[in-house]
Parts: C-alpha cells; sequence; structure tokens
C-alpha cells in the first residue's frame, strides 16, 4: 500500500461555515461493493507512530498471533515497529497496542551458519507482505519466511540457503516482560514442545504459562538448548494517588493484589535450537500448537486444526475466515485508500479478545484450575482491556460478531463465578488491576444491548450489583463513593491501582450507568433507577464557578492548585478532556454549563485541538472519543458532522503512522469504523447511536438478528461531511440519532451529503440523542447507627452523626422538627443512607411561601454560599445561607449569629472506634422573607461554597402550606 494523506478544506482547516450547498458529488465512483474485505486490509497501519499493532499471520480473535518482533523498537504487545531494520523472531503471541509490554511469548528465527541464540537478522519492507491471515519476509541471510495460523496454531515455510547449519532458534527467554520459567523438550527428531511462564503486565506480577508443540516435515540433524540472558522485566511502579499520568503509558499507583501465581522474574534461562541440512531441499516447514492448559492441549490444538502440510490451504482458510467476518460490513463507494483505512480498523478491532480455550474445551480459569467451556458456548475468552474497548470496541465486537461476543460475556461471568470480580484488564488468566473504573460492567451491558445475548444475564447482573455495592478490588473507594458522592483527592484507597480520583469518581459513574441500562433491559425496574440516581454523583464535582469537572477533598473542599490543563488527579488526561465524560446525561451538562450555548462554546475550544495541544481533546487517547458527538445533543450536529470528518482526514492514513496513539486491543480502530459509518455509540448499556456522516456511498451491515442495516451517503465525499437532509425507509429524519430499532429490525438510512453545513437539520431539542439524568437525590450519608459506625461519612474524616442520639433528642425519620415557627421534616430514611445535601448547585424540588429557612450544618465550617429561589413564575430570589461547624469546632466556637440551634446531641460515631464524646449539633437557619405572594417551586442550593461542606438535611416555610426538602 502506498502512504497517502488525503488533501482536502476539511484536512487545511479552510472548511467555512455557510449556507446549505447542494450535495456535493465526486467523480464516478462504481458502487459495488468491495468483492474481498480481507483483500483491502493493510496490516502495516499502526505498525509506527506508537499504535504498536502488529503486521503477522492470525485469525479473528485467535489464540496465535505468528508475527515479527523488531530490533531496536520492539513496541508494547505488537513488537513490530515499521521503521526497525532488524527481526528479532517471529513471536506465536502478540496483543495490539496495550500501554505495556505484553506477550511475544516464544520467539522463532532462522539463522543461518553458527549457532547464536542472541542472533537478529535485517531485512527491508521491499521483501516483505502482509494480509489477513498471512505475513511473508524474505531475511537478510537469504531466509524466505512464510507464516500462517488457524486459531490455536501456527503454519510456516522456512526457506533457506543451501547449507549444512539452517537452525530455528527458540528465544525462550525473550518474552516481551522476559520469563520466570522456560522449557525445550526434544519429543524426537521431527517434534519439540515446551513452556514458557511470563506476564507482569505493567509491573503488576500477574503470571501465566503457555505450552508449545511444533512439529517439522522433515527430520532435523541436531537440537539443543543454550544458556540465556531474560530482557528485564516491567518494574513495578508506585506512584501517587493523584500523580499525573502520560497518555498511553499506564502506570501503577499503590499496592495491587498479589496473586498465588505471581510472577517471579529471572535473570538467566535456557534456549532451544534446531538445525537442518538444507544443501538438497531448501524448505523446511513446521506446525505448532499452544495452549494455556498443557503439553498436550498443545498437541491437541494443533492436530484438531492442521492435520495436513498444505500451507496455501491454511492460509487460504484464514484469509476466507477474514473475508467472511469483514463482509459483515460491505462498504461501496469512497477511494481504494479510504477502503482500506477502514477494513484495517475493522479488522483490527476485531483481533481481541482472545480464544483461550483447547479444541478439547479446558481453558484455565482466574482461579488458576482447569475448567471446561459451558454448555452452549463455543469458547472461552481472555485478554480484556476494559478501560478502553467499553466505549466502542465492544459494541462493534457485538454488533459484527455477536456469537464472539455472548461466549465473552460468559467468560467474564465465569471469571466472576471462579473469582468473585469480573475481569478488568486482564492477560489470559491473570487480572493487572491497571487503568481505573469498572469497565466489566459496560462492556457486558454493551454486548447486550448491540445484540450478543447468549449468556447468563441473571448472574451477570447479580455480579455487576455486587461489584457495585460491596467493597472489593475492582472498585476501590466505594465506601466514598456511597457516602460523599464522589472520590476524594486525598482519600484512602489501599488496593487497587487507585488514582486519577477525578477521573476515577466519572468512570463509576459511567459503570453505574451501565448497570442500570442493563437491569433495565432485564426487567429489573428498581435497581435501573437505583443506579441512574447514583449515576449522577458526577454532578458532585462540576464547579459552578469554572464549568469545569475538578477533584475535591474529604471534606467537600475544591483541591488546591487546580487547571484545567493539569493531568493531576486525573487518568491520562486533564479537565479539559474528562469534563464532556457524562455521556449518559450530556444534556444534564450542558445545564449545568449553563445552557447549550455554553456547552457549544466548551466544545469549540476543547476541540481546537484533536492532538491534546494545550491539553484540549485528544482523539489519540480514549477519554476524549465521546466529545466530538457532543454537539448531537445541543442542536449543532452538522459540528459533530465536520470535526469527525476533519479527526479521519488528520489522523488516519493507509500508512503505518495512520492511526494516533496505542490501539488498546482495537479501541482506536473501532472509532474510525463508526465514525466512517456516520454513528458512535455514546451512551454506555444502550443501543442509542449519535449520528455523524457516512464516509462512503452505501455501507451494509448483517445485525445480530440476520436483517440488514443499510446506510447510504448520497453525494459522500471527502470535503462533503455535511447532512442535508435524510430519510429513514423513504420517510423524512430529522434527528440527530439513530432510529429506535435500527440494530434490530433493520431498515435503510438515506443520508444526502453536502459541502456547506446545514445547520438547521436536527438542530430542535427534540432531535438530540437521548439523555438519562437520573432523579434528584440525597448526595451525603450524615447518620450512622452506633452499630455500624463505618456506614455513614459526614464530614469526609469518617465522623458522622448518631441515629441512636438524634432519636434520643425527637428526632427519628419522618419526625418534625420545629424552630423559629418553621416546621422542618426530618429526612425519612434509616440511619447509613443518604440523608442530606451537600451543597453543589442541587436543585431541590419543594413547595412553600412567606420565608424559608434550612435545617442543616456544615462539616469543616462554618460555611456560607448562596441559594436561588425559583417561584412559579418563573422569577428567582438569592438567599444567603450560612451553616455553623457541626461540632462549633469541637465546642472553641459559637453559631452563627443567624443560626439556631434545632438539636444537640451528646456524641458522634466514627468508623472503626466506638462513639465520640464531642457534641454535635443541627442548626436551623433565621427564616428569611419570600416575595409577597408568590410560592416557591424549586431551591437552587449553593454552588459557590469554597471550602468544607455545607450539609442541609431540609428545607423548610414560615406561613406556607407545605415544606420538602427532598423531591
Amino acid at each position: 500500500m502506498v502512504p497517502f494523506r488525503l488533501l482536502s478544506v476539511l484536512a487545511t482547516g479552510a472548511l467555512v461555515l455557510g449556507a446549505v450547498s447542494a450535495p456535493a458529488h465526486a467523480g464516478p465512483v462504481s458502487l459495488a461493493p468491495v468483492a474481498d474485505p480481507a483483500a483491502a486490509v493493510n496490516p502495516f497501519i499502526g505498525t509506527s507512530h506508537a499504535a504498536d499493532d502488529f503486521p503477522g499471520a492470525d485469525t479473528p480473535f485467535g489464540m496465535v498471533q505468528w508475527s515479527p518482533d523488531t530490533s531496536p523498537h520492539r513496541p508494547d504487545g505488537g513488537g513490530y515497529e515499521y521503521a526497525d531494520s532488524a527481526i528479532t523472531g517471529f513471536g506465536l503471541t502478540h496483543i495490539a497496542g496495550p500501554g505495556c509490554r505484553a506477550a511475544g511469548d516464544i520467539p522463532v528465527l532462522p539463522t543461518v551458519g553458527a549457532l547464536d541464540t542472541r542472533a537478529t537478522v535485517g531485512f527491508s519492507h521491499a521483501q516483505e507482505s502482509a494480509s489477513p491471515g498471512a505475513y511473508t519476509v524474505s531475511l537478510d541471510n537469504g531466509v524466505k519466511t512464510e507464516l500462517t495460523a488457524t486459531t490455536r496454531s501456527g503454519m510456516a515455510r522456512f526457506t533457506f540457503p543451501s547449507t549444512s547449519q539452517a537452525n530455528l532458534l527458540f528465544k525462550l527467554t525473550d518474552s516481551e516482560n522476559g520469563v520466570s520459567a522456560a522449557e525445550f523438550d526434544v519429543v524426537n527428531d521431527t517434534e519439540v514442545r515446551g513452556k514458557v511462564t511470563s506476564g507482569n503486565f505493567c509491573g503488576e506480577g500477574n503470571s501465566y504459562t503457555v505450552y508449545y508443540d511444533m512439529v517439522f516435515d522433515r527430520p532435523f540433524r541436531h537440537s539443543g538448548t543454550a544458556l540465556a540472558a531474560v530482557p528485564p522485566t516491567t518494574p513495578r511502579s508506585n506512584a501517587s494517588p493523584s500523580a499525573p499520568e502520560a497518555p498511553n503509558k499506564p502506570t501503577l499507583h499503590g499496592t495491587v493484589p498479589r496473586t498465588p501465581r505471581g510472577f517471579a522474574p529471572r535473570a538467566s534461562g535456557s534456549d532451544g535450537y534446531v538445525t537442518f541440512d538444507t544443501t538438497s531441499h531448501r524448505a523446511v516447514q513446521a506446525k505448532v500448537g499452544i495452549s494455556y492448559v498443557s503439553a498436550a492441549g498443545a498437541v491437541g490444538n494443533r492436530q484438531a486444526e492442521n492435520r495436513g502440510w498444505d500451507l496455501n490451504k491454511v492460509r487460504g482458510a484464514a484469509h476466507n475466515a477474514w473475508k467472511s467476518l469483514l463482509g459483515r460490513v460491505r462498504i461501496a463507494g469512497g477511494t481504494p485508500e479510504r477502503q482500506t483505512v477502514f477494513y484495517t480498523a475493522l479488522y483490527h478491532a476485531l483481533l481481541h479478545p482472545n480464544v483461550i480455550s483447547d479444541t478439547d474445551r479446558r481453558y484455565p480459569g482466574f482461579d488458576g484450575k482447569v475448567h471446561t467451556v459451558d454448555k452452549g458456548h463455543g469458547a472461552a475468552y481472555a485478554n480484556y482491556s476494559g478501560w478502553d474497548v467499553y466505549r466502542s470496541q465492544a459494541q462493534l465486537e457485538a454488533l459484527v460478531a455477536p456469537l464472539t461476543a455472548a461466549d465473552t460475556a460468559q467468560s467474564m461471568v465465569d471469571d466472576y463465578r471462579q473469582t468473585g470480580l469480573f475481569p478488568k484488564w486482564s492477560e489470559n488468566n491473570g487480572e493487572t488491576y491497571v487503568m481505573v473504573g469498572d469497565p466489566a460492567d459496560e462492556i457486558i451491558a454493551d454486548y447486550y444491548a448491540f445484540g450478543a445475548r447468549n449468556f447468563d444475564t441473571a448472574t451477570a447482573l447479580k455480579g455487576m450489583i455486587a461489584e457495585a455495592t460491596v467493597p472489593n478490588d475492582n472498585r476501590p473507594g466505594l465506601a466514598y463513593l456511597e457516602q460523599l458522592g464522589r472520590l476524594p483527592s486525598n482519600g484512602k484507597y489501599g488496593c487497587c491501582n487507585f488514582y486519577g480520583a477525578a477521573s476515577t469518581t466519572l468512570e463509576y459513574d459511567s459503570a453505574d450507568f451501565a448497570v442500570s441500562a442493563f437491569a433495565g433491559a432485564l426487567g429489573h425496574t428498581a435497581d435501573q433507577h437505583r443506579f441512574a440516581d447514583r449515576a449522577r454523583d458526577w454532578q458532585n464535582l462540576f464547579d459552578f464557578g469554572s464549568g469545569f469537572v475538578r477533584p475535591r477533598d474529604a471534606s467537600g473542599t475544591w483541591t488546591a492548585g487546580f487547571s484545567p490543563t493539569s493531568g493531576k488527579n486525573f487518568v491520562e488526561g486533564d479537565s479539559w478532556q474528562y469534563t464532556p465524560m457524562v455521556p449518559f446525561d450530556v444534556h444534564g451538562l450542558a445545564t449545568a454549563m449553563g445552557g447549550d450555548a455554553a456547552l457549544a462554546a466548551y466544545l469549540d475550544t476543547d476541540l481546537s485541538s484533536l492532538t491534546g495541544a494545550g491539553g484540549y481533546t485528544n482523539l489519540g487517547n480514549e477519554p476524549s472519543l465521546n466529545i466530538p458527538w457532543e454537539y448531537d445533543y445541543i442542536g449543532r450536529p452538522y459540528e459533530t458532522q465536520k470535526v469527525v470528518r476533519q479527526v479521519q482526514d488528520q489522523i488516519w492514513t493507509d500508512a503505518p503512522s495512520g492511526l494516533a496513539g496505542n490501539d488498546d486491543l482495537g479501541e482506536m480502530s473501532s472509532w474510525y469504523v463508526w465514525s466512517a459509518l456516520g454513528m458512535y455509540p455514546e451512551t454506555p448499556g444502550t443501543a442509542d447511536l449519535a449520528l455523524g456522516s457516512p464516509l462512503f456511498g452505501q455501507a451494509v451491515i448483517t445485525l445480530p438478528s440476520g436483517h440488514t442495516l443499510t446506510i447510504n451517503g448520497t453525494g459522500a465525499a471527502d470535503d462533503a461531511p455535511y447532512v442535508q437532509s435524510a430519510t429513514w425507509n423513504g420517510t423524512a429524519w430529522n434527528a440527530a440519532h439513530a432510529p429506535d430499532g435500527a440494530l434490530t429490525r433493520g431498515g435503510t438510512l438515506t443520508y444526502v451529503l453536502g459541502t456547506s453545513p446545514n445547520t438547521s437539520w436536527a438542530s430542535d431539542a427534540s432531535a438530540a440523542p437521548r439523555s438519562y439524568p437520573g432523579a434528584p437525590g440525597y448526595t451525603d450519608v450524615g447518620t450512622s447507627g452506633d452499630a455500624a459506625a463505618a456506614s455513614a461519612n459526614f464530614d469526609g474524616a469518617g465522623y458522622s452523626y448518631s441515629a441512636h442520639a438524634l432519636a434520643t433528642a425527637g428526632v427519628t425519620p419522618g419526625s418534625k422538627v420545629t424552630v423559629n415557627g418553621v416546621t422542618f421534616t426530618w429526612p425519612q430514611v434509616a440511619a447509613g443512607a443518604a440523608d442530606n445535601y451537600e451543597a453543589n448547585g442541587q436543585t431541590v424540588r419543594t413547595s412553600g411561601s412567606g420565608s424559608i429557612s434550612f435545617l442543616g450544618a456544615a462539616n469543616n465550617g462554618p460555611v456560607s454560599g448562596t441559594a436561588t429561589v425559583t417561584y412559579t413564575d418563573g422569577t428567582t430570589q438569592s438567599v444567603a445561607l450560612g451553616l455553623s461547624d457541626w461540632t462549633l469546632s469541637a465546642g472553641a466556637a459559637s453559631p452563627l449569629a443567624d443560626n439556631t440551634v434545632a438539636v444537640t446531641m451528646p456524641y458522634r460515631n466514627h468508623a472503626g472506634t466506638a462513639s465520640d464524646s464531642t457534641r454535635t449539633y443541627v442548626f436551623a437557619t433565621t427564616p428569611v422573607p419570600l416575595s409577597p405572594g408568590k410560592t416557591v417551586s424549586s431551591v437552587r442550593l449553593p454552588s459557590d461554597v469554597a471550602a468544607g461542606g455545607l450539609h442541609v438535611f431540609a428545607i423548610g416555610f414560615g406561613g406556607s402550606s407545605s415544606a420538602r426538602g427532598r423531591s
């Protein structure tokens, strides 16, 4: 493939907004679909510029990826850098763009002459080729190497020069992360077998063992082992939970659990070799099976999947497997280069996860035991880059390969059954805890939403709810989330690899919404509402003063030193990139910012860079992938159409460097596929699709249901991204989201495209994709039972009001508290449940007139701010609100002048200890007169609290007919 970059007014930044144009038409283009999608793939895309893909032989989701590793760079996971000039070996396992060293197991290198197990061999790109399922290179030492694969085995033909010393080196110690054990055994003069143990992904300490068995079509003359130095493994890091992190460079923070199968690095080990005489017959063929269960499993896999010696037949079968799978999305039109970029992206998106079960259905579980694939499922799968792939790769996998996705979901459920946890970022059968959040929730819910439903959904939901509510290693900080409604920047998290408190809060929110969506799909309405409500926690970190999500400490104070371009307390990004990460409630985000125009201004600035310049959007890394689609939610879908095309033009090309950032097991590639189809799965756990515009004249998708979805792009061209009009099954379609049922029943979505924006198309508020705001509710747990002090955290330091002490003072759930002529209703909730608002701009629905008063207290106070009363006629009134410290600074202070002590208690509770004898109080503010003759409809609590926490338990009115503190 010849590297190219499309030149257009988009790519040069010259695209101007103007009046509606006539449809743009490219030159004559045949709209016949691509006949062989596999032939359009260029596996060298993504082999440079840190995308870390690999060009070698594989099958869809296969166990084997027989691919070259290059020197001196040998990139993480993929092992191949296009700029390198030497090959160190052809490894049997690879992972596409993971961000840390991984796999690269059992490299085999053909050499000639004297044995040197550390040898490398030069090569040139003029002498290599690659296509799905095949790789060929003629090395500088005269050996032509041809590789192909089945799901669990590889096949090679090594054509040597005429020599008596034709060697195959088994660089067993040369896994990317080194090895802790390696074994090379000669079975007979045509067969060798053994195993290697590696792992330690990102320095986490996990391990796995892969077994191999290789047979040759002719006897070798000599064999042996040689002592070799093991490459250094990834060192364990221990960064601060708040430390900034570079994009695409995962770092461990704090401790992680030690597993019984921990990685034990070694400085040296033994490699192996066999030597052939090729003076009369130059070609040596080899077949190799691998297994993560046993050597017998490796033999069985090889024998079951490749009984003969016909390399061309095996290569053809691998190609046809890819042709069939890629052909589930048939595109027509566009340039050959664009077709190649598209099908290569689809190919990369379907490399992972990987089969880990043998042909006899046995596989290694996360508990270290051997299990059998569940009845009704084809295989068990492994390798989950959870933080990455939940955004769009899982959805694409379910859409294009629903049987595989369902088996993957069942594998995740089985992992949960074995260990009590879903995989988070797992390498083979070991968890690494790399990255943050609880991404299994989104992945499983997305599989289901996009059509992969043949798995144990009941156990999946049960496990997801347990992981979201019971303390566990996958969700460090869960207690903070439940009690404070956020993860504090100065919290104590312990295990497991917790960092980036602000980002991780948002990740948990998306996970909670996915649980909600999945529960709703399964008919569990109560859980649906419960987790949709908790997903609103992002609002507790939204700073109305700056308009950004920003970190807060445990006391409620905004963490000092905040800058929207700083990565401190964020994960591989900053607040410019993370503030929009509320994909399930973009409308709520716009409202918080001050309306659609405010969010539009934010996006305009944020998307002024697409590669992270100035701290703005970085479409080379996952936290920014949702951002271009958010214009759809605020009546400006033409901006989404423009920006997405700019990304396609500026980042993606048919060249080794034509993919920005780590491919992350196909996540980045999946984004391109969705964007080229003109849609994106913005909302986790749902089949909702925000619309852009199609890149091709036509795309026909075979859906999991068997129906087809056809997307026509009339006038599609690189400089024509703008939707002028659209129809759905022949009827006008004027919405920025895909029609309901499009991914199940199918249909035809036809666009007319042009070179200038139609600013009226899909601009009405009713045309926006759905937002799911949840219901407003209390945000803080302030009261605990004396025997369960850890169930509440009023001040962020583990202290809380005692429910028993409150009851002794006459205050019980639902009881009345009257102060200064105003009667309040104490929250009707049990101890240990959310019972107050820690003020940060929440709108409380309530009704009353006359005067207004607030019942509550401050932690780290006194604390004050400004509340806003909204009347039924739409007018507003500002009300100053200040509350005294709940302990009056341990008795050293007096109440604020306008505070009256409403309740006094002789002690408070503290997590992990007996009650604390510090006296605590609840205060009522002096009633403030309201506008005569007007009735309150809602109260917006202060959003201008600078330090500490301002807690409101109830709102009351003097001379009113009702008073409520919660809607």
